[in-house]
């Protein structure tokens, strides 16, 4: 019999046994842990909310002590642009809060996002990562939209997103919005398969000074300070500063690579009330970042070289809001990015401009209507160094023009909604494009809501994917590959079936489960040509051309679970599983999908445990497994397989005063190493992610 993967899971924790023990006895031995019949008697000491200036994060309502139907009430604003309970959205949404980030111990946003089911996060190496929701993974992933305080942060050079830029102090993140499923009706193409939403506190929640330090064996050193100050009775303000130092991640023999990562970056923050009725918001940051990567098998003679991207961003955000009332209001959001990057194959300038608006309205007692629209103008400068990769030409505008419509009908008031609404967009790749879709969700009592979705979404071209011209390596001597962007391509197509279901069985329980079926058409993949290409800028190497073209098409379905347990008033589990298939994959003759069947986990687990201890002390363990991935090498033809991974974070946490936190965080414990995924397209040095440790301290004051 084939054994399940809650079997497979139970034999490696078996295996790892050892590693239980010792995990265990450390604690002991650095703490005197009471007994279970101890911990029931003494009362956990919780932190008073103190309500002077200097310390508002000790105001924060304590995690533990958040009963379940507290949670299931947070509030999003990424499913319908506005605030709403997560009991009454209509959607796969899930999130990370401030104090799941603490209580995790990560050290990017990236590695949080592991946090939430239907979300694939695989490490590439220790400054890259592939992520993506409900299939299609890879460094250029292109079917999620990533949202920063509303700034879009996913580059048109790929339609995708470079993480190692998407950072800021995560001590002033509120919570990551998680939304799995389209989200184009609202947000737009790009949003596929999923969105997140990155929201930083409001300033007037970060008042005081906090400075935390860092350092350990992976991360090496991470320094952050933030200042926040009350502007008069109405306004508040926010600055900070962040220096980080990541160690590089060893290469397959095990010895240290070449992509350790530094960064400096700092920002500030304005919140004014400017009225009972307006609010303005004021936000910017700047980066600075060098990026290490060793670029392997580089045509003509598949040479190596290491290299350092300097990479510099800024940014600047401005948002205004005017409230008619609880049911009606009006926002105004503009911004402007740059970013300056030089990888070793590929310089990029980038410019971007955003402005959007949106009006929320009751149409009637029983309708309520949001509607708006956007406008994105972009502007970059390429420059190729090199023979092999050339994006041309070398200068670029592309523009968006995008509007929104939004009806949400109550049925049957606070019972049955029906929500429609659909985006409409002109963009400067294919024209227009309409985005549909339709939610109906039943609330029959407080324990139930059932949701259900269908819903249009599409995938605009990239730059690269236009312009594209990479010579690679392939199996037969003396001979390239030659990969052809198509200025022609159409939009990928998605047509998304999902259905969810959540429940409060008891006090103490809460699963929120949902199921879709994607259907996909006109995929961007490669054909091959019809002759070979006699004349390379590589003599006397010919090539073989692939051309991108709309030649595929895809069935996947899949199933998210989330379960929260309070199993004590000091002890929470969190527990996430997620499973995705593959059930076909179709092209047109001479086409190449490469192995998207091997390339996603089918099966990933997630399971948290946070306890309160006595004596102002917290333990935090996170046990992950994630199944086997099968990639094929289109340079040698041959299937590269990466097995199964299973590992444990932990972090335990003590408050010798009010104002000081000192933690010890292990991550990665079960082994001393292993990998996650594969560099694609452009290759570079394949790496291991290690086990590390790190002590950190926190100070507020």
């Amino acid at each position: 019999m084939t054994p399940t993967p809650l079997r497979l899971l139970a034999r490696r924790l078996r295996g790892q046994a050892q590693w239980a023990a010792l995990v265990a006895g450390l604690l002991a031995l650095c703490w005197g842990l009471p007994t279970g019949a101890a911990l029931a008697a003494e009362p956990v000491q919780s932190a008073e909310a103190d309500t002077g200036e200097g310390f508002p994060e000790s105001a924060t309502t304590d995690y533990l002590a958040l009963g379940l139907e507290d949670l299931m009430n947070m509030t999003v604003t990424s499913v319908s642009r506005k605030s709403q309970p997560v009991s009454e959205a209509a959607a796969a949404v899930f999130v990370i809060t401030q104090e799941d980030i603490r209580r995790s111990g990560v050290t990017s946003i990236a590695e949080a996002l592991r946090m939430a089911p239907g979300i694939e996060v695989a490490r590439i190496d220790a400054n890259k990562w592939a992520i993506t929701s409900r299939g299609f993974n890879g460094r250029f992933a292109n079917k999620l939209l990533v949202l920063f305080d509303g700034r879009t942060v996913y580059t048109p050079l790929f339609s995708g997103v470079f993480w190692d830029r998407q950072d800021t102090m995560l001590e002033d993140i509120d919570r990551i919005e998680v939304i799995r499923g389209p989200g184009a009706a609202l947000w737009g193409a790009n949003a596929v398969n999923g969105v997140i939403n990155i929201i930083t506190r409001p300033s007037g929640d970060t008042l005081g000074t906090l400075v935390t330090a860092t350092g350990g064996t992976k991360e090496r050193a991470i320094g952050a300070a933030r200042y926040g100050r009350q502007l008069g009775e109405d306004s508040t303000i926010r600055v900070f500063g962040k220096y980080t130092n990541r160690a590089a991640d060893d290469d397959l023999s095990g010895r240290a690579a070449n992509n350790g990562w530094t960064s400096l970056r700092g920002g500030f923050r304005l919140d004014s009330e400017i009225s009972g009725q307006d609010s303005l918001t004021l936000q910017g940051d700047i980066s600075r970042e060098n990026v290490h990567e060793t670029y392997v098998d580089i045509v003509p003679d598949l040479h190596s070289f290491d290299h350092t991207t300097p990479v510099f961003g800024a940014n600047l955000l401005s948002r205004w809001k005017h409230s008619y009332s609880d049911t009606a209001d009006l926002g105004l959001q503009f911004y402007y990015d740059r970013t300056d990057t030089k990888l070793g194959v590929l310089d990029e300038q980038r410019d971007t401009v955003d402005v959007d608006f949106q009006n929320r309205f009751a149409l009637t007692e029983d309708q309520e209507v949001v509607w708006g629209g956007g406008f994105r103008y972009g502007h970059d400068r390429l420059l190729n160094p090199t023979s092999f990769l050339v994006l041309s030409p070398p200068s670029q505008d592309n523009y968006l023009f995008s509007s929104f419509l939004q009806d949400n009908i109550a049925l049957v008031p606070e019972r049955i909604h029906l929500i429609l609404g659909s985006k409409f967009e002109v963009n400067s790749y294919t024209g227009f494009e309409v985005q549909p879709n339709a939610r109906l969700i039943w609330t029959p009592n407080r324990q139930h809501t059932v949701w259900g979705a269908v819903s249009r979404a599409v995938r605009t071209p990239s730059r690269g994917e236009e312009s594209l011209s990479l010579y690679q390596a392939s199996p037969i001597p003396g001979v390239l590959t030659h990969l052809n962007g198509n200025d022609n391509l159409q939009a990928e197509e998605l047509i998304a079936y999902e259905l969810g279901y959540r429940v409060e069985p008891s006090s103490a329980l809460s699963l929120d489960l949902a199921a879709f079926y994607n259907r996909y058409r006109k995929l961007s993949i490669f054909k091959t040509g019809t002759s070979p290409e006699l004349s390379t800028p590589f003599p006397p190497l010919v090539a073989f051309p692939l051309n991108l073209g709309n030649f595929g098409r895809a069935e996947t379905c899949g199933v998210e679970l989330a379960a929260d347990y309070k199993a004590l008033p000091w002890w929470r589990l969190r527990g996430a599983y997620t499973y995705l298939h593959i059930l076909s994959t179709e092209m047109d003759p001479g086409a190449i999908f490469g192995n998207v069947k091997g390339e996603n986990p089918e099966h990933q687990v997630s399971l948290r445990s946070s306890m309160d201890l006595p004596k102002q002390v917290e333990l935090d363990l996170w046990l992950r497994y994630v199944s086997s991935l099968n990639f094929l090498d289109t340079v040698s033809a041959q299937s590269i397989p990466i097995g199964s991974y299973l590992t444990l974070d932990a972090r335990i946490a003590w408050k010798p005063w009010q104002q000081v936190e000192i933690s010890l965080v292990g991550q990665n414990l079960l082994q001393a190493q292993h990998r996650e995924f594969l560099s694609q397209q452009i290759n570079t040095q394949a790496t291991q992610v290690s086990r590390g440790m790190y002590g950190k301290v926190d100070w507020h004051f």
